[in-house]
């Protein structure tokens, strides 16, 4: 995302009380303790095992790592993952 597209993101996020999540086009992800995440706003799925989830994001990638993975829903644009999650990392283009 360039400099200009953050400021118009800021500003509409700012003065018209939208979600920056939305309008910025970032992942939304909630976790439940260490046995949950819900991750919305990815772009696909790049890698799935046991013990890792990667996905794509608009601006990179997302790394989850940890242990008994289990993908309980998946959509165009939300996963629900299960297991122990140990680490969620964004890594950069």
């Amino acid at each position: 995302m360039n400099k200009w597209q953050r400021r118009i993101g800021n500003w509409l996020t700012e003065h018209l009380e939208l979600p920056s999540d939305v309008i910025l086009e970032l992942p939304r992800i909630t976790t439940i303790g260490k046995i949950h995440a819900y991750i919305e706003n990815h772009r696909g799925l790049i890698l799935f095992s046991d013990n890792e989830l990667r996905l794509k994001m608009e601006y990179g990638y997302l790394k989850i790592t940890g242990k008994n993975f289990v993908l309980k829903m998946m959509l165009p644009e939300e996963i629900l993952l299960e297991g122990t999650i140990n680490d969620i990392q964004f890594i950069d283009h």
